[in-house]
């Protein structure tokens, strides 16, 4: 299962278009909301949420993590302990773990990016603890997928669906949405 987290606060682009193009890729996605099962994005843009934080177990059933960006959705991510237990788990299991636009900065405050090559939004940098820091749109090393922004969302959707599923996958699915 692919869970990805969505907090009060979250950039709605960066949440939905991950689970979009992962479920055109047949993966089960389930989109887990801190606290409660709708959330309120960054922009005022109410998501309904598969789960809620309460409803969900760190397993053996874990692919990937995926924290979407936004302020304060970021904040709001790192202080949810079950969001963070799925991100230890996740990471003591080597399962695929990823973060965009200011989310990556949870990654670095947990020591998950030192020695990694890793991107985020400008200006949190400083944030990813030991990691060298590319300003690339989308960087994917070993375990670990990063992202600028919100302009991104789809190509970092594509290359977690890369990761997962791989490049054929990927590709097919940047062809059926038409992305160039």
């Amino acid at each position: 299962m692919i869970y990805v987290f969505l907090a009060d606060g979250c950039e709605e682009i960066e949440a939905l278009t991950p689970v979009d193009v992962l479920r055109r890729a047949k993966k089960d996605v389930k989109v887990v909301g801190v606290g409660k099962k709708t959330i309120v994005s960054s922009h005022n843009i109410a998501i309904t949420c598969d789960a809620d934080t309460s409803q969900v177990l760190p397993g053996d059933d874990i692919e990937a993590v995926v924290l979407p960006g936004g302020m304060p959705g970021t904040l709001n991510l790192e202080k949810s302990e079950k969001v963070n237990e799925f991100i230890d788990r996740a990471s003591k299991d080597g399962k695929l773990i990823c973060a965009i636009c200011a989310a990556p900065s949870v990654l670095g405050h947990k020591n998950l990016l030192s020695g990694k090559t890793a991107t985020c939004f400008p200006g949190f940098e400083k944030d990813l603890y030991g990691a060298v820091a590319t300003g690339a749109p989308v960087e994917r090393d070993g375990n670990i997928v990063t992202a600028r922004g919100m302009g991104v969302a789809l190509e970092f959707g594509l290359k977690i669906a890369e990761a997962l599923c791989g490049s054929d996958v990927a590709e097919n699915i940047k062809s059926s949405v038409q992305s160039e």
